[in-house]
């Protein structure tokens, strides 16, 4: 059964949940002017009757604080159908229907390390394990991919990408299509794992030259986190 159709409610990111240690993140971007631009344009939509997702922008922070960031996966954009978006990137809510994407990761999931393909397509449990889940822009209107793309987002999201790169534990960044592959400038090569292959989509999964199935990297990264005394599990 499908959860009911969930929409933001909001432009108030003081009704937005994120575990603390990322505020000095958030802050500055809220009071800057960059980001009272994103509020404003936020509101404007709201007002016009925009049908809006995911209904907490902000949840792959609240879910995954900032000193418990073990793995980065990097998507683009929530998706845009009803019930779909859960503010995690891939994820969908128990009861949805996977996206083609998440089919993917799933049955690369199942060929290395071999994990059973789950009874649903949310991650949660991996956010909670210290995998962010972080698109890089955090709103969609329903129907339209990419319709907040370059409203303001992508700052945000670069500052919390840089964020990472910056705290003391090793981190596993997981870059799928060239997107994703934009960021790797952030990312400080020698202190953290960076893992490049296409995006999951059935439309780039397959073609050369980093096909995204057979990429193994979720038992790279299993494997890579062991070895600093990580034990973290997909």
């Amino acid at each position: 059964m499908l959860i009911p159709d969930m929409q933001l409610a909001s432009a108030d990111p003081s009704q937005w949940a994120a575990a603390p240690d990322w505020q000095p993140v958030l802050q500055p971007f809220w009071q800057g002017a960059r980001g009272q631009s994103l509020l404003a344009y936020l509101r404007e939509r709201i007002g016009q009757g925009a049908v809006i997702y995911p209904p907490q922008p902000l949840r792959a922070l609240e879910l995954t604080p900032l000193s418990r960031v073990r793995v980065v996966i990097l998507g683009q954009d929530p998706y845009h159908g009803p019930g779909q978006a859960e503010g995690l990137a891939f994820s969908v809510a128990p009861g949805v229907k996977l996206p083609p994407s998440l089919r993917n990761i799933f049955k690369e999931l199942q060929r290395d390390p071999g994990v059973p393909i789950p009874a649903n397509g949310s991650l949660v449990r991996w956010a909670r394990e210290g995998v962010l889940l972080l698109n890089t822009s955090l709103t969609v209107e329903d129907g339209q991919a990419a319709s907040h793309a370059r409203r303001g987002w992508e700052t945000l999201t670069d500052a919390l990408i840089t964020a990472v790169g910056k705290q003391p534990q090793p981190i596993a960044f997981l870059l799928w299509g060239a997107h994703a592959q934009a960021k790797r400038a952030l990312i400080d090569a020698g202190r953290h794992l960076i893992l490049t292959a296409n995006h999951p989509s059935p439309l780039s999964a397959l073609r050369p030259p980093e096909p995204f199935m057979g990429c193994g990297h979720f038992g790279k990264t299993q494997a890579w986190l062991a070895e600093q005394g990580v034990d973290l599990r997909f």
